[in-house]
Formats: C-alpha cells, structure tokens, sequence
C-alpha cells in the first residue's frame, strides 16, 4: 500500500543567474516524522525548503500535501495549508514585543478591537506544553537569541503549523539551547507534528532525526534512515569524499609576543556593566590560544575590545609591542590585525555589494586596488577576488559579480574567511570562524587556520564548539563571567573538566593560587 506523506516535493527544479540551485529533487516527508535535509553550504537546501514555503516559485515540478497537489504562491498560502518555517536568519521585528511578533499578519480581533488578552492566553499555553519558555513582553532586540528562536517557534504552534520547516535552527544556539531545541523537536513529533530539519551538524542529525535526505551541489544524492547509518557514510554522501574528523597538527613552534592584554575592561553595551572585567594575557607567534565559555560570559565583548569595535574602559592592548588601545579599527587592520566577526552580516560584510568589494573591505585604499586619481581598479579587485574565490571553494551563481546577500550563509562566511587570512596577518581573531559550515568546510578552515600557526603567525580563537576548542587549540583560556578563570592545555584536560572551569565551579587562575 502507498504510503500517504504530509509533503511530496516531486522533481523540484529551481534556477537562479548561473546556477541551478535545486535539479530534479524529490523529497517525501511522512507524517510525524523528524526528517533532515543535509548537504553543503549552498547544496540547495534552504532553497528547497524555501520553494515548499512559497518563497521561490520552481521552474518545473510539484507538490503534494496529504497526497493532494497544491499550488503555494507565497507564505501566506504556506500558513494557510499548515506550513510553517524557522529562518536560519529570524524574521522578526526588533523594537515589538514577543507577543506581538506572535501574533503579527494574524491579530485576533474582537468587536473591532485588538484582541491580546486572548493571544496572551494561548501563548502561554504554548509556552507550558512545549517548554517553550517566553516572556511575551520582553521587547526583541532585548533578548537572547535562543529566546527569539523561542518565539519563532511558537509563531508557527500560534498559528496551528502541522508541518514545521527548521532551517539551520542551532546555527546560533549555544550547547545548552541546542540540547533545549533537540528536546522541543521531539516532543512536537510525538504530537503529530511534521518536521524538516535543515543542517550539516552530524551529531544532531544523527541524535533527532527519523530519515536523512543528502543533497549536492543541487542533486539529490539518496535517502536513509538515520539508524542505519553512521556520521561517516553521511558525511560521504554529503562531501563526495572521507572527512577527517580530528585536525591534524604538529607540536606548535612558539616565538614572540604578538599580542599583549594587560587589565583590560569592556562595557556591556545594554547594561553598562563590565562585561569584561580585569583580563590579562598573551597571544605568542606559532600557537592557537583558544578563548572557551559559555555564551554571553564576556567573549563577545572581548572580541569587541580588541578589534576596536567596541571602546574599552580600562587596560591596555598591545600589537607587536605597539599600544593599539585607543588605535582605529583600520589603524589595527593595517597593523596586523585580521578579525573573524561573530556576526557576518553586521560586522563582516556589506551584503548589497558584489562579493569582489567585500573582498578588498580592508584594503581598497592600497596601491593595487586604487589608482592615483581616487578611482578604484576594478580589474584588480575582481582578479584578486576570483584568486580567493578558487583557493577557498566559496560558491557563487555570478562569480566575483554576485551580491553578497544572495549567497548562502556558509559561502559567505567562507568569504570572509579567505579574505581574512589572505592579508597575511600577525595575527588573526577568528570568532566562531566555523559557525554554520559543513564539515568539508570546517575541515578546510581549520587546516587553514594550523598553516597559518605554523608559518609563525598568532591566532587567538574564541568558540563555543567543544570539539574545535579541543582539538584546534594549542592552549585554552576559559572566561566565567567577564574573567579568566582557567588556563588549560587540550592534551591534558578533558571536555568534563574544561565544562567545570567553564561553569565556574573550577578556577585555576585566582590570586595565589
């Protein structure tokens, strides 16, 4: 007997300038069922996904919903057959509350009148059944990330989604947020719910999902269940080829100071507080020194302080033995400075330029790329942009042309990357510099990341992945709550351990000690 699926996605084919993001994809999702959608950055995922919430309009093929064909224009028609979607980037409206993001595009209406009571009412239900904790009055731009995804989730329970689209849903979430989700994801399973999990983090796929559907490079490459499988074979089907799993790196060749904080404090930028309170340390040439902690304990705000993002309130920085303390941003970049920001789309790239001006953000004024006369080489800028464009496999539909907004998360990401550690820096600050990459890529990075160490340079890494704090870093510092209270090395902890010094139940670092 045919199985009756909630989604048929029937020979889905989607074309944009240059590329065919989505060729000939099938993909059936059962009732009930937690079912991935892994593959590359720009393999088509989010594509697809984006095509069955009527944002994108296929060039051939059909859907299905509960054996019955439908036509979805837009999301609207999506929302009105139970379809609803978590961008991997949020949807939501800053400076409103939570409550009334919910309720946005469906405001309940009485007698003429707005209606919150009601909504009020419901949304706390929601909230109770799914242990979806809000706080419907918290404004947006108020809250931690984890409590917006919070809120987009209960969007699509708000508005009775049967079936729930997630796409990169941990690509932001710490340790304890994607434990959190994993848990919500289940349990909207076992209520019937229907979900497609967009990601190409292994181990979730491998602890959440029912089945598994690979794409690459816009191909469907097959259909598994994930207990009949191993993070390895998904992996080959994802990559095409073995990914090593563990960076290979030699003992590091330590040299010179490189960089040198004494004392430094940073203000929390909402609070006023110190987010940053009395750290000192060094960064030498030849090693990968590796800030860990839980989210929202001063790494950000560190990050900020020593790119020149974010002006300090006590300290000093040192670059080379220079005082950059109170040096602009482009003073610190011309110095050696090369920073990976936490967040790509407000510090790392203009998304409206073509992806040739985002790769010379920093260096436009030099020689190569600007003439006597002011006006820039664009035959330059576009040879060097396609030099890194190669090295570094960033996806493009429109090579050094494409608009950077265009690009999936990951390739942008990859940009920035290349164009980072291509200016040959003293030393390179790479915050969360794998955040939301496959694992091709993050395989590509980090070997990436160890030349750069082994021909002299300083890195300093802050990442909330365990794994990449374990296995890239040559010498970890842990940060509890604006301070460091651990210095640790990889070979000789342990993840447990490192958790202890990183919840603040362990310090090695106080006075005496």
């Amino acid at each position: 007997m045919d199985i009756e699926y909630a989604v048929e996605m029937r020979n889905i084919t989607k074309e944009f300038p240059g590329i065919i993001a989505n060729d000939d994809i099938t993909l059936q999702l059962k009732k009930g069922e937690i079912h991935a959608l892994l593959g590359e950055n720009g393999a088509g995922k989010s594509t697809l996904m984006s095509v069955l919430f009527g944002l994108y309009k296929p060039e051939k093929g059909q859907i299905l919903m509960n054996g019955k064909e439908v036509n979805i224009k837009d999301p609207n028609d999506a929302n009105a057959l139970g379809i609803g979607m978590v961008h991997q980037h949020f949807k939501l409206v800053e400076c409103f509350t939570v409550l009334d993001n919910i309720i946005l595009g469906t405001e309940p209406v009485k007698n003429g009148f707005l209606n919150k009571k009601d909504a009020r009412s419901k949304i706390l239900e929601l909230s109770d059944r799914y242990s979806l904790k809000v706080d419907p009055d918290a404004i947006i731009d108020n809250i931690s990330v984890g409590m917006q995804q919070r809120t987009e989730i209960l969007k699509m329970l708000y508005r009775e989604n049967e079936v729930l689209i997630f796409d990169e849903p941990t690509a932001v979430l710490t340790p304890q947020e994607i434990d959190e989700l994993m848990g919500i994801m289940k349990n909207l399973s076992k209520e019937g719910k229907s979900i497609l999990f967009i990601s190409h983090k292994l181990n979730e796929i491998m602890a959440v999902a029912d089945r598994c559907t690979v794409l690459r490079k816009g191909k469907c490459i097959g259909t598994v269940d994930v207990a009949n499988t191993t993070k390895e074979e998904l992996s080959r089907m994802m990559v095409g080829r073995d990914v090593e799993f563990v960076v290979q790196k030699k003992d590091p060749d330590i040299g010179d100071t490189v960089l040198k904080v004494e004392h430094l404090c940073v203000a929390d930028r909402h609070k006023g507080l110190k987010a940053v309170n009395d750290v000192s340390f060094e960064v030498r040439k030849g090693e990968i020194v590796c800030i860990a902690g839980i989210d929202g304990n001063g790494q950000s705000e560190l990050a900020y302080g020593l790119s020149g993002l974010e002006k300090t309130t006590g300290g000093k920085i040192f670059l080379n033995g220079r005082d950059i303390t109170h040096e602009s941003i482009r003073e610190r970049s011309i110095g050696g400075l090369s920073h990976i920001p936490e967040d790509r789309h407000k510090h790392g790239l203009v998304l409206d330029y073509p992806l040739d001006y985002n790769m010379v953000l920093q260096r436009y004024f030099e020689k190569e790329f600007t003439g006597k006369n002011g006006f820039l080489k664009k035959k330059n800028i576009q040879k060097y942009a396609s030099r890194l464009i190669e090295e570094y496999d960033v996806r493009t539909g429109q090579g050094t042309e494409t608009i950077t907004r265009s690009m999936s998360g990951g390739n942008q990401q990859k940009a920035i990357i290349a164009r980072e550690v291509d200016r040959d820096p003293s030393l390179l600050l790479a915050v969360q510099p794998t955040r939301g990459l496959d694992v091709g890529a993050i395989e590509s990075i980090h070997k990436r990341i160890v030349e750069l160490r082994d021909s002299g340079k300083a890195v300093l890494l802050i990442s909330l992945e365990m794994d990449e704090v374990m296995s890239l870093s040559d010498r970890i510092l842990v940060m509890y709550e604006g301070q460091l209270v651990g210095e640790l090395d990889p070979k000789k902890t342990t993840p447990e351990e490192l958790g202890l010094y990183m919840s603040g139940a362990k310090n090695n670092l106080k006075e005496g000690a």
